[in-house]
């Protein structure tokens, strides 16, 4: 296939370049570099079947010769996004998928577009259910990316039942591992960056709200399944392994064998107290179970983050 990934000079989109081009499958790589970057994509640049576009999918998408799927992952996506970019976001979630949903109808491509788990809000139900419907505050702090994505599913079954338009529609749980910033605010990258550089972990609340981290390589081959299954319903991809983040706190020193202390801060706004996903669908329609333990995960992590940390600190003394 000849595959068309918004956003793919980010966390997600570069790991996703890079499994598709394993497959054997031609990527055009389309990204503004508003929170992608580069180096992240760098080591494909010889890549005679990798192409990167510069380009904001806000405005109109052209792409030269025919492509099979158009995969939309544009978009800022870390909580210091919600307050640093808020109308970034919802224009990539307007503006963005309705610009990538109207290439793939010109195209008469296939189309995926990655949801979040945030169109739940703060959950009032645990574990997550595709049917649930959600608890999100539209004015809140996190109201930006939540409804962005609210819209962006809505628009694109419309896209599916009036243009028949042949949709896939992923929720994204909480998912870690290699090339995440690390200040973007997710727990795991911020624990690790002030882990390693034996900084005060910054716990919010008393630390007992729960999450669920999958391994970026598990949710990518669920990503792909997705894609080359039959389905058009939304489906959940995260592990469904709970933790409370006082805990991660602990294991994170553990690994890193840091002498961070922890401190305690207020709970931002609308943080969602609960977040784990129910995978049924994903194991029924897909057969897809996430396969990497959290401690492998975090370890892979933790030494990327370190060899990261040390070649930014060499390059700042040159």
């Amino acid at each position: 296939m000849k595959v068309l990934i918004t956003g793919g000079a980010g966390f997600l989109g570069s790991h996703l370049c890079d499994f598709l081009l394993s497959q054997g499958h031609a990527v055009i790589c389309m990204d503004n570099l508003i929170t992608g970057s580069r180096t992240n994509i760098e080591h494909l640049r010889d890549n005679k079947s990798f192409t990167f576009v510069e380009h904001n999918v806000t405005e109109h998408i052209h792409v030269d010769g025919k492509i099979d799927y158009v995969l939309h992952f544009a978009s800022p996506a870390s909580p210091v996004d919600f307050l640093r970019l808020p109308i970034q976001i919802l224009k990539a979630g307007a503006l963005g998928t309705h610009n990538a949903l109207g290439l793939a109808k010109a195209q008469e491509a296939k189309f995926l577009l990655a949801s979040s788990s945030e169109v739940y809000g703060d959950a009032l139900v645990n574990p997550q259910k595709e049917e649930y419907w959600g608890n999100v505050n539209p004015i809140g702090q996190r109201g930006a990316y939540d409804e962005s994505k609210r819209f962006a599913e809505a628009l694109t079954v419309a896209y599916h039942r009036q243009h028949g338009i042949d949709t896939r529609i992923v929720r994204i749980f909480n998912t870690y591992g290699p090339r995440m910033r690390k200040d973007d605010g997710r727990v795991i990258p911020t624990f690790i960056t002030q882990a390693l550089n034996n900084e005060p972990l910054t716990l919010f609340g008393e630390g007992s709200q729960t999450r669920s981290f999958c391994y970026i390589s598990d949710l990518i081959e669920g990503i792909y399944q997705l894609m080359l299954s039959n389905t058009n319903e939304p489906v959940n991809l995260g592990n469904p392994e709970e933790i409370a983040i006082v805990d991660l706190a602990d294991k994170i020193l553990e690994i890193t064998r840091s002498k961070s202390d922890v401190v305690y801060k207020p709970l931002p706004e609308g943080d969602p107290k609960v977040r784990r996903p129910d995978i049924t669908r994903a194991r029924e329609v897909l057969g897809w179970n996430p396969r990497v333990r959290l401690n492998e995960g975090l370890m892979k992590t933790i030494e990327w983050f370190g060899n990261y940390l040390a070649s930014f600190i060499a390059e700042k003394e040159l």
